[in-house]
């Protein structure tokens, strides 16, 4: 999907602003409502924005320790691990991957012992071989797409040749 400058403008103040109304967009943006209701509309129909939900701190929640789990898994087996690691809530987020393992996870847990205890419960699944961990020590650039809705707006705020 073609995202323009428009487009960019908005995005920009919905991660900015995310609890303010469609209403006081369109004023800063100096837009119909209607215009940045529809705009926003497509970009949710098109994928662009997938979600309008909090932000929620796994640390806040009781569970500090973040650790990135690779799983090797045998040949065949890939989407019967991929649903069983949904069945585990310390996993939140799983994805199937190229290099040195089929599947990398994002796991959290509330200390080290509970961290071995998940890595133990996904090494007995099915299909698994392996898995090697990292655990996380600080995180240097957190979650963000701020800066990259802000360069793909200069992109296309430059003129065309």
């Amino acid at each position: 999907m073609a995202v323009d400058a428009l487009d960019t403008r908005i995005l920009r103040l919905l991660i900015e602003q995310p609890r303010t109304s469609v209403r006081e967009y369109a004023r800063i943006l100096s837009v119909a409502r209607g215009t940045v209701q529809a705009r926003i509309d497509r970009l949710e129909r098109n994928g662009v924005i997938t979600g309008t939900g909090p932000v929620l701190s796994p640390a806040a929640l009781g569970h500090p320790v973040l650790a990135f789990v690779h799983l090797e898994v045998t040949q065949g087996h890939l989407d019967e691990v991929g649903e069983a690691l949904a069945a585990v809530p310390e996993i939140v987020e799983a994805f199937s991957t190229t290099g040195g393992g089929d599947l990398l996870t994002r796991v959290v847990a509330r200390d080290n012992e509970h961290l071995e205890d998940v890595i133990q419960l996904l090494i007995q699944l099915p299909g698994v071989v392996r898995t090697r961990t990292e655990v996380a020590l600080r995180e240097r650039v957190p979650h963000r797409l701020l800066p990259l809705v802000q360069s793909i707006g200069l992109a296309t705020a430059e003129p065309s040749n």
